[in-house]
């Protein structure tokens, strides 16, 4: 037990560089969080699903993080800082990493029959801060939920996942190799499809400015040349108060 605890913490630090030892780590509250989730869910597989929430309520108000007792949590998870919700039907494989403020949510069975409501998330999924992973969809392995993402459909290993709701980008091969990526996000890479576009309407304004001097050629005038705006002078301070006790007087 003691070398499974000294596996999971020298986890944390591989993909935390803040801490300066392992006893920082066991002051993390998504350490403490998840440390008492595991009595919680023995409780809950025991049948004792007062004792069990009694555990998650305390450990909700230590931590800010709600795990329900009957979410399925594997080896090395890591929760970095608080305010994430993970529902009862959640499944978490191993070496998952969350950032604050993630939602593993359920929907609610029209039919009234309790059943699979929330994610499934495989090993080495990462879900930056701020998304939202609602119903039971399964997030494939070493896949990334970038910042603030909704993600209500499967997402397929190791993509990307972006947006509201998430849609996939291409991700280089050298950057979905890495063993981590903080948050979810490739942050040098451009996510989203607007740079592009901008070029492209760019080279457009070039060459129809190209054809019009050109037709301007022809017809013996200059090249287009478009007027410089020059900003307005201030209006003097005094004819301002006049105005103002014109206005005043009225």
């Amino acid at each position: 037990m003691f070398e499974r605890l000294i596996e999971y913490l020298d986890s944390v630090v591989e993909r935390d560089p803040s801490p300066r030892s392992r006893w920082e780590v066991l002051l993390y509250p998504g350490v403490l969080a998840l440390g008492m989730h595991r009595i919680a869910h023995w409780l809950y597989g025991g049948g004792l699903f007062f004792a069990a929430r009694f555990v998650n309520h305390f450990a909700r108000f230590l931590t800010s993080i709600d795990i329900h007792p009957g979410a399925q949590i594997g080896k090395n998870f890591f929760i970095d800082h608080g305010f994430s919700v993970i529902g009862e039907t959640a499944e978490i494989g191993d070496n998952v990493t969350i950032y604050q403020c993630v939602t593993l949510g359920g929907t609610n069975p029209t039919n009234g029959v309790p059943g699979k409501r929330h994610p499934t998330l495989l090993d080495g999924v990462i879900v930056g801060s701020g998304a939202q992973i609602i119903g039971p969809v399964t997030i494939g392995k070493r896949a990334r939920i970038g910042a603030a993402a909704v993600v209500i459909e499967d997402v397929p290993e190791g993509a990307t996942m972006i947006g509201q709701k998430a849609r996939s980008t291409l991700v280089a091969a050298e950057t979905y190799q890495r063993q981590f990526m903080p948050y979810g996000t490739p942050c040098k890479d451009p996510c989203e499809p607007v740079m592009p576009r901008v070029d492209e309407l760019e080279e457009q304004i070039a060459t129809l400015k190209a054809e019009i001097d050109r037709l301007r050629a022809a017809e013996g005038h200059g090249p287009l040349t478009m007027p410089e705006r020059t900003a307005p002078e201030p209006e003097p301070i005094a004819n301002r108060e006049d105005r103002r006790d014109e206005v005043g007087n009225g």
